[in-house]
């Protein structure tokens, strides 16, 4: 394979581990209201698993107060049964067809451990970095075994994949930094 073909897959397969964290957080609740803490929840409805966002609209008219409106109304049950059953804490209540979700403030032992939960998601993020690190520099050495690269070509390949490296997991860190304090601030 081409050397600056596996410099392109690194990235771009580091890119996914930090866009997948970056999902996984706007799933961690803040104390503020947000429709991503619900929106990829999976409800059984019509007979297979969907997403809530398929089956319903959901809007925060403020900011301690998420509402789901499902599209069709006799699916209201379902969702219903989704949210108890998912783990993000917080009991809805059912109104005919829309359904409220109050969001609670957070304690401070709460606080503590979505800041743990995010740090654990960061420490998965970076183990994909390094993962995608690994793969492209064992690309780069067998391009060089198989006489593609000299070794001084493998040598700046590798250090361009290492500054690849560096930058996502500063990202990361910026990133959870960023997180921690929205979780933190009351």
């Amino acid at each position: 394979m081409d050397p600056d073909e596996t410099l392109l897959e690194t990235e771009a397969s580091m890119e996914k581990g930090f866009e997948y964290m970056q999902h996984e957080f706007a799933a961690v609740r803040t104390g503020k209201a947000s429709p991503a803490l619900v929106e990829n929840i999976d409800v059984e409805a019509y007979g297979s698993q969907m997403k809530l966002k398929q089956l319903a609209l959901i809007t925060t008219p403020e900011p301690r107060l998420l509402v789901i409106q499902p599209f069709d109304g006799s699916t209201t049950k379902d969702i219903e049964r989704a949210i108890k059953e998912s783990k993000i804490g917080i009991n809805p209540a059912v109104d005919g067809k829309i359904i409220r979700l109050p969001i609670p403030a957070l304690s401070e032992e709460r606080r503590k451990d979505l800041v743990k939960g995010i740090k654990q998601m960061a420490e998965e993020a970076r183990v994909r970095i390094r993962s995608a690190r690994r793969d492209g520099i064992d690309g780069l050495k067998k391009a060089q075994k198989d006489g593609k690269i000299t070794e001084d070509d493998l040598e700046s390949y590798e250090k361009e994949i290492q500054k690849l490296t560096d930058g996502f997991t500063k990202k990361i860190d910026d990133a959870v930094n960023a997180k921690e304090a929205d979780i933190l601030k009351v």
